[in-house]
């Protein structure tokens, strides 16, 4: 059962707001500016698909394209039949890929057992409701409608984290977003044991599952990652999934903001402009070594 923070201070918020009160959740002053609570999600941060048992995509016809990496742990079943296209790499039972599910269940059981304090609690299909940044405990009744995300005066550093007590369900659920806020810094956690089903959706957002995720789109959109503690599946008939490693948003450190090239500060895997062959472990300051001493006259790693 996700916790709820005291509503007290949202009363005289609430007077004002009466009159939109059937669009516009009420929420405390300062949420528009951004939130500082954002979930670390460590190496998982790379991946736009990650799964603990399998990950199927099914292709349903037209332009059906999966941006961004799969990675899968412990289990490495992957079927891509009829194939859907992706654009990035795969990780199946390795070491990488180890590495970041366990990053994904540290991130979700920080979410789970120890979650911020949120702002207020939402019930319903949360059709129409215009939600500005916070932290949301959420019902888990199925959803339906248009969700609209306002970044107010935050902007692209916006967040808005939603707790889901119980399954995250969706049918026919449109999220979208206004005033220039980024869909990578968009969560929503289900409950312990809890799936993700969304199904004829558009939709924002990284999903953090404790159970299966499956997502069913003709025409759609989804824009952020799915990672799940089960299976992955998803079948998509024209439709796209950005995750947000390649979504050029800022949340979770992607797009490689966390890529600080220079000998001496520390790897951060990854290796723009493919300095050395496509292998991170050997670009740049991967080896270490220190200011003016890089240890790598030989290039390529050595």
């Amino acid at each position: 059962m996700v916790r709820s923070a005291p509503l007290t201070r949202l009363k005289i918020r609430l007077l004002v707001l009466v009159p939109f009160a059937a669009l516009t959740c009420s929420l405390s002053p300062g949420l528009a500016e951004g939130n500082a609570f954002t979930p670390s999600l460590g190496l998982a941060s790379s991946f736009g698909v990650l799964a603990g048992t399998a990950v199927t995509c099914t292709n349903g016809g037209g332009t059906t394209v999966v941006t961004g990496d799969v990675g899968e742990w412990p289990g490495n079943a992957f079927t891509n039949s009829p194939p859907c296209t992706f654009s990035g790499t795969t990780h199946l039972g390795d070491d990488v890929a180890k590495q970041a599910y366990m990053d994904f269940i540290n991130a979700y059981n920080n979410l789970l057992n120890s979650p911020p304090a949120c702002d207020a609690t939402l019930t319903g299909t949360l059709a129409g409701e215009v939600l500005l940044p916070g932290v949301y405990c959420v019902s888990s009744e199925a959803k339906t409608g248009t969700l609209t995300l306002d970044a107010g005066t935050a902007g692209a550093s916006a967040v808005w984290i939603f707790l889901v007590d119980g399954a995250l369900t969706g049918t026919n659920f449109n999220v979208v977003m206004i005033n220039g806020g980024d869909p990578c810094n968009v969560y929503w956690r289900t409950g312990l044991g809890a799936a993700a089903t969304l199904t004829t959706a558009n939709f924002i957002g990284t999903i953090l599952s404790g159970a299966a995720i499956t997502v069913t789109a003709t025409n759609g959109t989804f824009q952020g990652d799915v990672f799940a503690t089960t299976a992955v599946t998803l079948t998509l008939t024209n439709s796209t999934v950005t995750a947000c490693q390649l979504g050029g948003g800022q949340g979770h450190g992607k797009g490689h903001g966390k890529c600080n090239q220079g000998v001496g500060n520390g790897p951060e895997n990854c290796d723009p402009g493919n300095s050395n062959q496509g292998d991170p472990s050997r670009s740049n300051d991967e080896r270490g070594g220190t200011p003016g001493n890089p240890g790598r006259k030989g290039g390529n790693g050595k």
